[in-house]
């Protein structure tokens, strides 16, 4: 009798001592990561998992179209690298009267959606939602660091939006979120994320939902089990967060309308698929002639369709194929 509590205690020792250097020939570290979710998410119940809030919450009903031009009434003329306006400090560029375009790396900021498509609307929404700071941070601080690439910036956005927990994050996921985030910012990653919910909550959750948020919903959860697991290609995690086909167009919302910026100026964007925007700006010589200081930064906007089917892309300030030979024509003061 002895003998066999020592045997069953040296078990229960091991499993609880010895786990993660066993898990790496046996698998039994993802297995007691989904188990540990799933536990944890019973003991959540259904109505705290529905009222967890969206990492980032920005929809179409943020968009104020209060001054909005559509395409024809505002003709860009001799539009100029974006790029080469002087950088601001803080992030960004200071912005001269005239017109502006560049094209720039954005991201998707919606999973289970239908990628961008000629003739969708997107118009200017600024980034709200409880990790709004987060993503900011992570868009700022990858400008700094281009040996990131923009694959596993996206890797990282996806797993925050779909509030994968940073304590579930491994291998490069986990090396890009060190390299773009403070201690303090890994910690608040914590916050208000769910774990890997199991079938009998999913299915549950799912049918309290508006259909329409159902895939979003499922999607996240995917990219949360595949987060937890650790074992993914970057092609499985898109196949989740970008829904195949095309979201019906919305005629109200034409491609190529202007938004009024809040800082004055108009601004519109085409897509070419969620990893790359065009952006264009119109700056009225009227805006600035009081000497008024105006900073285009795109970290904190957010290109959001009219289509609620479609991405919301987060900008960035970092120019695609730059040229920096050549030379801007508008006096900058």
């Amino acid at each position: 009798m002895k003998k066999l509590k020592l045997s069953h205690g040296i078990v229960i020792l091991i499993l609880c001592t010895g786990l993660q250097g066993y898990a790496q020939f046996s698998g039994w570290k993802e297995k007691a990561l989904q188990a540990g979710a799933a536990l944890g998410a019973k003991k959540m119940g259904l109505d705290q998992v529905l009222k967890k809030p969206e990492s980032i919450t920005t929809s179409f009903e943020d968009v104020d179209q209060t001054g909005s031009k559509l395409p024809d009434l505002l003709v860009v003329k001799n539009a100029q690298p974006l790029y080469l306006l002087p950088k601001a400090t803080e992030g960004g560029y200071v912005l001269c009267d005239g017109f502006y375009e560049m094209s720039a790396k954005s991201y998707c900021l919606k999973a289970g959606t239908f990628a961008p498509s000629q003739g969708d609307g997107y118009m200017y929404a600024p980034t709200l939602g409880p990790k709004q700071e987060i993503v900011t941070t992570i868009l700022k601080n990858g400008e700094k660091h281009p040996e990131i690439k923009q694959h596993n910036i996206q890797e990282l956005l996806w797993a925050i939006i779909a509030r994968a927990r940073f304590a579930d994050f491994s291998g490069q996921l986990k090396l890009t979120a060190v390299a773009l985030l403070s201690t303090a910012e890994l910690t608040h990653l914590e916050g208000g994320m769910l774990g890997v919910l199991p079938a009998s909550i999913m299915n549950q959750a799912k049918s309290k939902l508006p259909e329409a948020v159902q895939n979003v919903f499922e999607a996240e959860n995917n990219i949360r089990q595949m987060v937890a697991n650790g074992n993914y290609t970057y092609a499985e995690m898109e196949k989740y967060a970008i829904i195949a086909g095309m979201a019906p167009v919305r005629t109200d919302i034409p491609s190529g309308i202007w938004t009024l910026h809040p800082d004055g100026y108009y601004i519109r964007y085409f897509p070419s698929g969620y990893a790359i925007t065009k952006v264009q700006l119109y700056v009225p010589k009227t805006l600035l002639v009081t000497g008024k200081r105006i900073v285009y930064d795109a970290t904190n906007d957010i290109a959001c369709p009219a289509n609620v089917g479609s991405q919301r892309l987060a900008q960035t300030n970092e120019p695609l194929n730059p040229d920096y030979t050549i030379k801007l024509k508008s006096t900058c003061k």
